[in-house]
């Protein structure tokens, strides 16, 4: 009986967590949706841009969130909305996966090597940056 009654104090208390990552992977989700739909138009390569973007901007925020989160002491609950959900729903490595996959079935072998280079050595660079201007700036 002790099992199970910590496994729902446990739980009791893992619900506003829950909800909360929940509430912002919602949100990072839409804003995806809205990017998606702002950038769908450029056509520059064969790269999709959109997702391109997405996941650098989402990189850029995580680095950002996490040095916040660092400096200003934030809550392990704000912390996990901020990055696991809002980061989480609107970066899109499954889609980058994806995209990878139909640029080598169309044998766009240049599009994808650049894509692949790009989206890497930005978004990592993206996390950097996001962290830097945190602790240079605020």
């Amino acid at each position: 009986m002790i099992y199970g009654s910590s496994l729902f104090f446990m739980f009791k208390f893992m619900v506003k967590t829950l909800f909360l990552i929940g509430c912002a992977g919602g949100l990072g989700c839409i804003f995806r949706h809205l990017l998606q739909m702002a950038l769908h138009s450029i056509h520059f390569f064969s790269i999709p841009w959109a997702t391109f973007t997405a996941n650098l901007l989402g990189s850029m925020l995580i680095g950002a969130f996490y040095a916040i989160s660092e400096r200003f002491g934030f809550s392990t609950d704000v912390r996990l909305m901020l990055t696991t959900g809002f980061c989480g729903g609107f970066t899109t490595f499954s889609t980058f996966s994806y995209e990878n996959m139909f640029l080598l079935r169309q044998g766009d072998y240049f599009s994808f090597a650049l894509y692949c280079v790009l989206s890497v050595a930005c978004c990592i660079g993206g996390v950097i940056l996001g962290n830097y201007l945190v602790w240079t700036r605020v």
